[in-house]
């Protein structure tokens, strides 16, 4: 099948193609993102008007919108220029007036002349004693009065298009909509009572209640389930590809890891031994490993890592680590290092501080395999960087890395296995719908031994006594991070805030106690600050810039987050994590600027309550939104017309084994469902799915 199916020629026809759509209006609902019939039909409505006929205004409960027969009394044009013109009404047992601005004589006197029998539907207020009907919706002669829609969908409009015209042009894009072949699987679709495709689209243009909105009306559920399912057989189709890629086989022999293990003060937790594992039996396989390792701060990556990289080095290949910038590159060579020592294995770290001699042995030795590990920033991808046989990729921080570099980094070693890690728990369902090619180990356990952190929350009016608490803390030795908001998009007014607390906190601890760490800086400057810290020279961190994803002091037992109202949930966890490194008991306290809104009262609650990163982005994802959650703009999150990913999370699980299975049974989609799901894949606009069938 190599272009579009001719039965969806309709639907990806011009809009001017349909009834009322000149180009002025096609013009205007592009900037909707609406440049054909179909993805009008995937503009679903958002709320409904009850236009039902009533006999009568009386007893009704303003305001509210109505539709009544009216026989029009006396016009009184505007007395000033710009005033409002009335009309008296009258229906059935009650009267009311009809109010225009602007509007012209001869116009109003021709479509609604006294005398006359009219419908009007429109919003009745009360207003100054009196009930009016402003601009009504609908003027119709009576004979015309089946053109209004007893329930009227309301749409999402775009300046200069009417609900009038939308509502016009859906009808028209509504009779094009075919009968499609059911690309769902029959006793799901049973079992959930959906409608087929077709039925599903006209119902969901037509509702007559507020339940026929809500995502879980069948055949909103069922349309969301199509766009699911798109995707995800999109992301299967990708990763079948990805895995027929010619993989390494790199089995594990288990000395030395065992090496480790033996020394390690205590066994590994459960979800560690279980992410190695899965790690271990996909790099076995001759396809090659796509996986994804989610784990809460301290759950304890840095070991499963380092075992899937002993697995590499045990089938007598070589492992790298990635990390996003040169202080998280050198934290992982110092987490790594004691663990190397006991498997005497030689690793190495590669930045781009490296240069002439000291570089070129490295690169001599990464060649030759006289480095079995690497830890290294971007500066790894180089084309000067050889290695004899690399079998395992691991990159840290996913989202900072785009799927381009993950690709590169993978063509290094033909064929060899890439492991993700983030730190940032996500729910489920947007994990798969951000890496649904991808296999996922989570570690949602805590090692023994981590001591919990204190969360306090506390009014910025009682500055001074944590100023006296951290005064006392840092007499016992004890570190403080002082994290600044990000006020305003303007680096600036952040800068001062930092800088003022900055000043404040060194005029009452005293010079060279307090560090400053933020954007605006010099990344020379920004990493001779982060050093004194970690070094323990200075005391307190001033930080505006979320301080580095994972930077290391144990020492640091305190984190005092300004204005923490106005952070996320996710973000708040994260720089928790930052404390309680160590064996002392630490502290995280959270200041807000009292009025606290409701949002902000329950963000912080969450927070103080539990210390698990799954349950706190779950929270996050039903409070702000899936785009907010992982920060749309950087994440690849994909952009859903109909389905939502907060109210609908376990359709995305569904769509995800539903597309596998699917794959497994009929990998060239050529029996009657899987061509159904072709059709599908192009209704979507899954084009490039289409291209990996082919070349599938």
């Amino acid at each position: 099948m190599k272009g579009r199916p001719e039965q969806l020629f309709p639907l990806f026809a011009g809009l001017e193609t349909l009834d009322g759509i000149g180009p002025k209006t096609a013009q205007l609902l592009g900037q909707l993102g609406v440049t054909t019939p179909r993805d009008l039909l995937f503009s679903l409505p958002y709320a409904v008007v009850d236009r039902r006929r009533r006999a009568t205004i009386r007893g009704a409960d303003l305001p509210v919108t109505l539709t009544v027969e009216v026989t029009v009394g006396a016009h009184r044009p505007p007395r000033t220029r710009g005033g409002a013109y009335r009309m008296s009404v009258e229906d059935s047992q009650a009267d009311f007036q009809l109010v225009f601005f602007h509007a012209r004589a001869d116009y109003l006197n021709r479509i609604l002349p006294v005398g006359a029998k009219r419908i009007v539907s429109g919003k009745l207020e009360f207003f100054d004693g009196m009930a009016q009907m402003v601009h009504p919706d609908h003027v119709l002669p009576v004979a015309e009065a089946g053109e209004i829609p007893d329930f009227e969908p309301v749409y999402h409009l775009t300046q200069g298009v009417t609900q009038k015209t939308l509502f016009k042009a859906v009808q028209g894009a509504l009779l094009r909509a075919p009968a499609l072949a059911e690309w769902i699987d029959p006793t799901h679709k049973t079992r959930e009572s959906w409608p087929d495709w077709a039925d599903a689209i006209r119902a969901a243009h037509a509702p007559t209640r507020l339940d026929d909105l809500s995502p879980s009306a069948p055949p909103r559920a069922r349309l969301a389930y199509d766009e699911l399912m798109a995707h995800q057989l999109t992301l299967a189709l990708a990763r079948r590809r990805e895995r027929k890629a010619r993989g390494i086989v790199s089995a594990a022999t288990g000395i030395l890891q065992g090496k480790v293990l033996e020394t390690l003060p205590y066994a590994p937790t459960g979800a560690q031994a279980r992410a190695i594992e899965e790690i271990a039996s996909d790099m076995a396989q001759p396809q090659r490993m796509n996986r994804l390792l989610q784990g809460d701060v301290g759950s304890g990556k840095t070991l499963v890592a380092f075992m899937a990289l002993l697995v590499a080095v045990e089938a007598g290949g070589q492992g790298v680590m990635m990390a996003p910038t040169e202080i998280l590159a050198r934290q992982h060579l110092e987490g790594l290092r004691p663990f190397a020592e006991q498997a005497g294995v030689v690793l190495e770290i590669l930045t781009g501080r490296d240069k002439g001699g000291e570089r070129k042995a490295k690169l001599a030795a990464l060649k030759d395999g006289g480095i079995h590990m690497l830890v290294g920033t971007h500066a790894v991808f180089q084309p000067d960087v050889e290695f004899r046989d690399l079998r395992l990729a691991i990159i840290d921080e996913q989202h900072r890395f785009g799927v381009r570099q993950r690709m590169e980094l993978a063509e290094k070693g033909v064929g060899a296995d890439v492991l993700v890690m983030t730190a940032t728990p996500i729910p489920r369902s947007l994990a798969l719908a951000q890496y649904g090619d991808m296999d996922v180990s989570v570690l949602d356990e805590k090692p023994p031994g981590r001591v919990p952190v204190k969360t306090a929350v506390v009014s910025t009016e009682r500055l001074d006594e944590v100023i006296d608490h951290l005064r006392r803390a840092i007499a016992d030795g004890r570190q403080c991070y002082w994290v600044c908001p990000l006020v305003d998009e303007s680096e600036l007014v952040d800068l001062t805030a930092a800088e003022d607390r900055f000043k404040r906190l060194r005029a009452v601890l005293g010079d060279g106690v307090v560090g400053l760490v933020h954007g605006q800086m010099p990344p020379a400057e920004k990493d001779a600050a982060m050093a004194a810290f970690q070094a323990g020279e200075t005391k307190v961190l001033v930080a505006t810039t979320v301080i580095e994803v994972g930077v290391n002091v144990p020492n640091a037992t305190i984190m005092v987050i300004e204005r923490a109202e106005i952070f996320g949930l996710a973000q708040l966890h994260q720089l928790r994590g930052r404390v309680g490194r160590g064996d002392a008991a630490s502290t995280c306290l959270l200041m807000y600027q009292p009025p606290l809104s409701d949002s902000g009262r329950r963000r912080l609650e969450v927070l103080r309550e539990t210390e698990d990163g799954f349950v706190i982005a779950e929270t996050d994802l039903t409070m702000r939104g899936a785009g907010d959650v992982i920060g749309t703009a950087q994440s690849g999150l994909p952009k859903f017309r109909i389905a939502d990913l907060e109210r609908q999370a376990g359709l995305m699980a569904v769509a995800q084994s539903d597309a596998r299975a699917l794959l497994a049974a009929d990998p060239d989609l050529s029996s009657d469902r899987g061509r159904a799901a072709r059709v599908l894949l192009w209704l979507m606009r899954q084009d490039e799915a289409i291209r990996l069938i082919s070349v599938g």
